[in-house]
């Protein structure tokens, strides 16, 4: 499905454009810019996007075939950029989302197969901040970047609440499954990094602006998504070795726990043993035994049992074994 949007840069008005015909059109006067939506693209989309605008066929092929690494490359008269929107979907699993972009003088052409969150926030935006406008094709691709970045920050923060949870859980009640959620965590952070850490590159070569496709003043705006994207990263490597410090704190506490059990379990077994030492002599089959023929014997044998028991249990609830 195709959306297209025109700017005027004369009246600052943005119009619906309807007919595909106007885009060759409207492409050719500086003063409109356009953004070009393309959703869940077929075979005849790429190949009017290739003689509408005159890409390069390996970025159309790029663009054709999905999971490319997230990257920019330089073409004449435009960029052609690929990057993820990352979000998690009902089942707690993260997916990343590929949006290809294609960055021109004066338009900016989205191509996905997956509704995004960020094209509708940055169309929102687009719409509503008068003053940035004017800046053209390139703070729209700000807005778009900047959307997507903040995604990253936020999912970042609910895996620190989950982080946090796991720590509870392995000082606290000790879930035996929190191990395996640690290892899920860390999967997926290791699978947020590839989507992000790429778009620094990106950014780095928007700002050194080799295409003189925007403004000077567009500058600002990605040195700031710039800046978000090394947060984002420093959070992602933060968290990770959070996670590998879980990892270790779960076996720490995992053995100290068994070593409880089995210092309880020495004991017990210790404190059997003596009984059963006093048992086993009494119940020896010997003739001459010189308790044998005690009238009170009996009682005498199991008080014994009875106070070597007590002992024990006090000495090992004394030095905490029990």
């Amino acid at each position: 499905m195709l959306k297209t949007l025109a700017l005027n840069q004369h009246t600052n008005d943005i119009q619906p454009v309807n007919d595909a015909d106007l885009i060759s059109e409207l492409c050719a006067t500086p003063e409109h810019v356009l953004w070009v939506d393309v959703s869940d693209p077929t075979g005849q989309d790429f190949d009017d996007l290739a003689n509408e605008f005159g890409f390069h066929p390996l970025a159309i092929e790029d663009c054709r075939f999905a999971h490319q690494r997230p990257k920019i490359d330089e073409y004449p008269g435009y960029y052609f950029v690929v990057l993820y929107e990352a979000a998690l979907n009902e089942q707690g699993q993260l997916e990343l989302r590929e949006l290809n972009m294609f960055l021109g003088a004066n338009y900016l052409v989205t191509v996905h197969s997956q509704p995004l969150r960020a094209l509708a926030q940055g169309e929102k935006l687009w719409r509503n901040w008068l003053d940035m406008r004017e800046q053209g094709p390139g703070v729209l691709t700000y807005l778009l970047l900047d959307a997507i970045v903040d995604d990253y920050m936020a999912l970042l923060d609910q895996f620190a609440d989950r982080i946090e949870g796991i720590e509870e859980e392995i000082f606290g009640e000790f879930r035996p499954e929190a191990l395996q959620e640690i290892f899920r965590l860390k999967k997926q952070l290791l699978f947020l990094r590839r989507g992000a850490a790429p778009l620094r590159d990106v950014s780095n070569t928007l700002l050194r602006r080799e295409l003189a496709l925007f403004s000077r003043e567009t500058l600002v705006y990605f040195q700031d998504v710039f800046d978000h994207l090394v947060r984002v990263v420093e959070m992602v490597d933060t968290l990770r070795d959070t996670l590998s410090a879980a990892v270790e704190a779960y076996l720490s506490v995992s053995g100290h726990r068994m070593n409880q059990i089995m210092k309880r379990l020495t004991s017990i077994s210790t404190i059997l043993m003596s009984v059963t030492l006093v048992a086993g002599i009494y119940g020896m089959n010997f003739a001459y035994m010189p308790e044998l023929g005690m009238r009170y014997g009996y009682v005498g044998a199991l008080t014994a049992m009875l106070v070597i028991a007590l002992l024990l249990y006090v000495y090992f609830r004394r030095i905490k074994w029990l």
